[in-house]
């Protein structure tokens, strides 16, 4: 999600995946879909926006299973935008689903990685 970009509620906000190789999925996808790649500065490492051929922005990001997102399951990561983070948590968990990962900041607001009744899992971001 750029911070020159406001989602609206209840739309898709951005995707990405997080694994222990970023570089070599990274690689795959780069070849399977077409996508060019801009690295984005972690320190010590980077991680990577996807970028449609034709295009100039990020579409979804890859990212490293490191540090704070070592606990983010390997799978493309659906991010909903939600208006109250927290109130979006206590209807999660009243519904029956469960928090994976706890609310933290992240790209100019907050979001936390949730599983639904189902099983399914997506994360709920707040700007």
């Amino acid at each position: 999600m750029s911070a020159d970009e406001t989602p609206r509620v209840g739309t898709i906000g951005w995707q990405d995946l997080t694994v222990p190789n970023a570089e070599a999925v990274r690689d795959f996808y780069q070849t399977v879909v077409g996508w060019k790649t801009e690295p984005v500065d972690m320190g010590e490492y980077s991680d990577f926006s996807l970028i449609p051929p034709d295009g100039s922005s990020g579409v979804a990001g890859i990212c490293h299973a490191r540090g704070s997102n070592a606990d983010i399951p390997p799978q493309w990561l659906l991010y909903f935008v939600v208006e109250d983070l927290e109130a979006s948590v206590a209807a999660t968990e009243k519904g029956g689903g469960e928090v994976v990962v706890a609310p933290r900041g992240l790209a100019g607001g907050r979001f936390c990685v949730i599983r639904d009744p189902a099983g399914a899992v997506c994360a709920l971001w707040q700007r």
